[in-house]
């Protein structure tokens, strides 16, 4: 793998590469969405606004996993290229998703509906970039064909381990997948998100059984952990979204237009 692409003097970071492809991607997912939904809003901003928002959350929590080093090495924790939990990024790219369908007046439950098969994407290409780079976030040893070494990577290993941002990717593409054919058809609002938090909660819940992060509460990894947070808060919003129907077109700006070649009475 190749964390880094020389440039004569200059360096740039794959994972970089990668995260800006996954913005891309995300943001033209979203676009789509807005444009078949009739949505009035600006999904280059949108994107902008949530992927800053999302690395920084992302690091936090992973700072604050490990509060010993934080308080030993702050400097060198924070400014570290590795090390980026995926819950913290998610809580708050859904908080300025939720501000965000405000200002744009759809709602934040309508939002969160609109970005859910883009967030998907995103994730997926951006686990790209974690294979690309070599930065931990791969599985633990195995003789199956298809298991790779990092050698070169920011987190090196001689072992052939399971590739498992590639196993990320491809849950991430079927779940993007299934949501965007969910939305051909207006469903109540808060739905697609609740589907969505179920979704990627499971897909990140058995991916951990492979992954290398340390086990701690009752045999399970913190990702484990936040990952059933995630599936039970997306039943819940699946339920009070099936009871209250009539939200759905009381939080999106999908209004017909007038008929100006009408004939007045």
């Amino acid at each position: 793998m190749y964390p880094f692409i020389h440039l004569g003097r200059f360096q740039i970071g794959t994972f970089g590469i990668l995260l800006w492809l996954a913005a891309v991607s995300g943001c033209w997912v979203l676009y789509k969405n807005f444009e078949r939904k009739g949505v009035e809003a600006d999904a280059i901003n949108v994107t902008a606004l949530v992927t800053v928002a999302g690395i920084v959350g992302a690091k936090l929590w992973h700072v604050f996993e490990t509060p010993h080093l934080l308080m030993r090495i702050p400097l060198q924790l924070l400014l570290d290229r590795a090390g980026f939990a995926w819950f913290g990024g998610l809580v708050a790219a859904i908080l300025v998703l939720m501000w965000q369908g405000r200002v744009a007046k759809v709602g934040a439950l309508g939002m969160l509906d609109l970005a859910a098969p883009a967030a998907a994407v995103g994730y997926g290409v951006g686990r790209i970039g974690c294979l690309a780079s070599g930065d931990g976030d791969y599985g633990i040893p195995t003789s199956l064909p298809w298991g790779v070494a990092f050698p070169h990577g920011l987190v090196p290993t001689l072992q052939r381990v399971q590739p498992t941002p590639v196993y990320e990717f491809i849950a991430a593409l079927l779940i993007a997948w299934y949501l965007w054919q969910r939305g051909k058809v207006d469903k109540p609002v808060g739905l697609i998100t609740g589907e969505y938090l179920v979704w990627t909660g499971l897909a990140r819940f058995l991916v951990e059984f492979v992954r290398i992060n340390p086990k701690i509460y009752f045999g399970m990894s913190n990702a484990q952990v936040a990952s059933i947070g995630s599936m039970i808060a997306g039943v819940i919003l699946i339920v009070w979204a099936q009871r209250h129907p009539r939200a759905a077109t009381q939080s999106r700006k999908h209004k017909a237009k007038p008929d100006t070649h009408a004939v007045p009475s």
